[in-house]
């Protein structure tokens, strides 16, 4: 009997951060604590703009590979991965380390009993060595399953053996949006989102107790200071599902705006003063003419 699910990934991408100096060069940059990441943990970070804005995020493990021993493998967007190994490689001056983007698969394996058909337990970041490279689980939310970064003919026969049968994407991309998790630039504009506006922190992708990384100063003003007044989070569909970008409306004010979707669940960024109006007047939310109905996920604390 199949213990879940697992999809191949084609739209991440892995980029190989190696040299002596690699932790110490991605600590001073990153919004989370590189020192976290073992044998036994992987971590979820971003890249922000001197302003705290997004430009990337990222799932980081570490990974002994042949010819370069140990290293820490970024798990990115695919598309995007060049604009990532650019902008660390700004940084980089005279630090010994080195920056390439690597012939690995990502893929999510998914179902309750994930980590432990892989052997790991079921906390957010739990990983270890598999395949040639490896497991994790999801260190946003342990729901969202396992994440292997391997290559690919080995990983597919590790998630085989260990039960795993072949998904599509789109069963892996509902499980995310049922969580309200965001996908990366689907559902934060680059330059322009605040991570805290999508629960970056309450997903584990800050730490608030490292030293300084671009963008931490206005970060910690926005959570110190009370400054998030939208947020992101699932939306139910009745209706059409409105394309990304379309506005969302409460009696006649613009409230918010769609982000992905699909099959009737969708992530929208909403005014939270928005949304507690509608909950309390029992207006809808409409984006055009389709209604929409916020669910607060569980891990949120907004």
């Amino acid at each position: 009997m199949a213990e879940g699910s697992f999809v191949a990934l084609g739209e991440r991408g892995v980029l190989v951060v190696s040299g002596e100096d690699r932790r110490g060069f991605l600590q001073g940059l990153i919004s989370n604590d590189v020192e976290k990441i073992g044998d036994g943990r992987a971590i979820h970070a971003a890249l922000l703009t001197a302003q705290g804005k997004y430009l990337h995020d990222f799932f980081v493990a570490a990974v002994t590979l042949a010819g370069l021993g140990e290293t820490l493998v970024l798990d990115g967007e695919a598309a995007r991965l060049a604009d990532l190994q650019r902008r660390l490689s700004l940084y980089r001056l005279r630090a010994k380390v080195s920056l390439a983007v690597a012939d690995l698969a990502v893929f999510a394996a998914f179902g309750e009993a994930a980590p432990q058909a892989l052997g790991l337990a079921a906390e957010p970041g739990a990983a270890r060595p598999l395949a040639g490279g490896v497991a994790f689980v999801d260190p946003r939310l342990a729901a969202l399953g396992v994440r292997l970064i391997a290559p690919r003919e080995a990983g597919e026969a590790a998630l085989r053996a260990a039960g795993f049968a072949v998904a599509d994407f789109a069963a892996y991309d509902r499980l995310r949006l049922q969580h309200g998790v965001p996908d990366g630039s689907r559902d934060l504009p680059v330059e322009k989102a605040i991570l805290l506006e999508a629960g970056f922190d309450e997903l584990n992708g800050v730490d608030w107790q490292k030293g300084c990384y671009i963008g931490q100063e206005l970060t910690a003003r926005t959570k110190y200071r009370g400054l998030i007044k939208k947020r992101l989070m699932p939306v139910r569909v009745a209706g059409a599902l409105p394309p990304p970008g379309t506005p969302v409306m409460l009696d006649g004010q613009e409230a918010g705006e769609m982000r992905s979707g699909q099959d009737g669940i969708a992530l929208a960024l909403l005014r939270l003063e928005a949304v507690a109006s509608a909950a309390a007047s029992g207006e809808a939310l409409q984006a055009g003419d389709t209604r929409l109905t916020p669910v607060k996920p569980d891990w949120a604390r907004f």
